[in-house]
């Protein structure tokens, strides 16, 4: 029998699998260095926290608007072309905001025009990428593959908020956005060299009653309903994101290197712990786990909040995202192990909703927040809510707390009517 690091590579004998990481690696790059371009120039045209909150906004209304029918397309077209498209559009994006620094246009709604298109291009992306991975590798193979994206997408988030941050330094907004087109630009190649061919999963009609099926599918798995609404709240309240420009800047006193290290240091630590999960799965008790991960990132959140020093500022911000990566796991190993091929992108949709909520409305909620009471109280309040909300999860879900092996629980039987969805899905 392999030991558990030994089994670690296994998922990287698949061709298309090890061609889709690379795949990630560039387009999660690409965004985050373009995030902290966006972030420090709205900031320093405007100085509000409010225009700040806006750049999240401007992404999560596109996002809401499509994602459903993002989830559509995603049951009823290849992935990988729906994936190579809407790459293609993000890079469109980049070259607009190259355009905008080249021009020294100081109107900050162009940028959010052109956060509008990338919002819509991510509502077709998002629940396409989430599907495809069940169909590069085996089941078998499945949750390690879940973890190993997760590492992929953390070690991008580390370093590309890193190479952002020395880039924006460098040679301002305009080196970072064709830093950002050059790796927008790989992810299109390596998307449309990946030879899996997803075809159509669904062949029902486009209609209301199967735009909406996803969210009656979560709403009847339990487990599912559970995890994705926690970590929806959790982030939603507890996210502070937008404010890191307000951090660095007004509150530790620092530059776009330390922006630039501020956003790497939720990542870092989630890496860390994905990297773990891949070698060693998260084992028994797992929804109890999950719970308390939650609880840890909302007090680390309460300690940057406060927090007035650099290095214990990164330090929370790190195991912040060690704690998230946890509910990352569960949620996501839930989603795929739990949802027939025919519904993934449907239910992906869903999550990624959910997702795009607590991360893009957050950093809204967040900015307006401030916009009116400050960074700290802003931070401070949200993570306080945080804490609030895991308590109050644990009670509603119990059946979600109790979870043990995610394996097990994802393949319990669906409940009756969700079941009949499915096959009549299927049909």
């Amino acid at each position: 029998m392999s030991s558990p690091a030994a089994s670690v590579p296994s998922v990287f004998r698949h061709r298309d699998f090890r061609l889709y990481q690379l795949a990630r690696l560039c387009a999660v790059l690409a965004v985050q260095i373009e995030s902290v371009a966006i972030g420090w120039q709205v900031y320093e045209m405007t100085g509000s926290a409010l225009a700040l909150g806006y750049t999240g906004l401007a992404q999560f209304l596109p996002f809401l608007a499509f994602s459903l029918i993002g989830g559509q397309v995603a049951d009823r077209v290849d992935r990988r072309i729906i994936l190579a498209v809407c790459q293609g559009v993000m890079l469109l994006c980049s070259l607009l905001l190259l355009t905008f620094s080249l021009g020294h246009i100081q109107d900050v709604r162009f940028v959010y025009g052109v956060l509008v298109l990338f919002g819509t291009a991510r509502a077709f992306y998002s629940p396409a990428g989430s599907a495809i991975t069940a169909h590069l590798v085996p089941p078998e193979d499945l949750s390690r593959a879940i973890a190993v994206n997760s590492t992929t997408w953390q070690v991008a988030t580390i370093a590309g908020p890193a190479v952002g941050g020395v880039l924006y330094g460098w040679a301002g907004a305009t080196g970072s956005y064709i830093g950002s087109a050059a790796l927008c630009a790989l992810t299109v190649v390596w998307i449309l060299s990946l030879k899996v061919r997803t075809g159509r999963a669904s062949n029902e009609a486009f209609s209301m009653s199967t735009l909406l099926a996803g969210f009656r599918f979560v709403r009847r798995q339990r487990l599912l309903l559970g995890s994705i609404t926690l970590d929806l709240f959790a982030v939603l309240l507890g996210g502070a994101v937008a404010l890191l420009p307000i951090y660095a800047r007004d509150v530790l006193h620092t530059g776009p290197w330390g922006l630039g290290l501020l956003r790497s240091a939720p990542a870092a630590g989630a890496a860390l712990v994905a990297v773990l999960l891949a070698m060693r799965p998260l084992g028994g008790r797992a929804g109890w786990k999950m719970f308390v991960s939650v609880a840890i990132f909302g007090a680390a959140t309460l300690v940057f909040g406060v927090s007035r020093w650099l290095p214990l500022s990164v330090l929370a911000l790190a195991v912040a995202g060690a704690a998230d990566m946890v509910s990352v796991v569960v949620r996501s190993t839930l989603e795929l192990m739990a949802t027939p091929d025919e519904m993934r992108g449907r239910v992906g949709a869903v999550n990624m909703m959910c997702v795009g909520a607590s991360n893009e409305l957050g950093e809204f909620r967040a900015g307006a927040f401030a916009e009116h009471v400050g960074a700290v109280p802003a931070v401070v309040a949200g993570a306080v809510g945080t804490l609030v909300v895991v308590a109050l999860w644990a009670w509603a879900f119990p059946e979600l707390r109790r979870v043990d092996h995610l394996e097990e629980a994802a393949r319990q039987p669906l409940p009756e009517d969700a079941g009949a969805e499915a096959a009549s899905t299927a049909s």
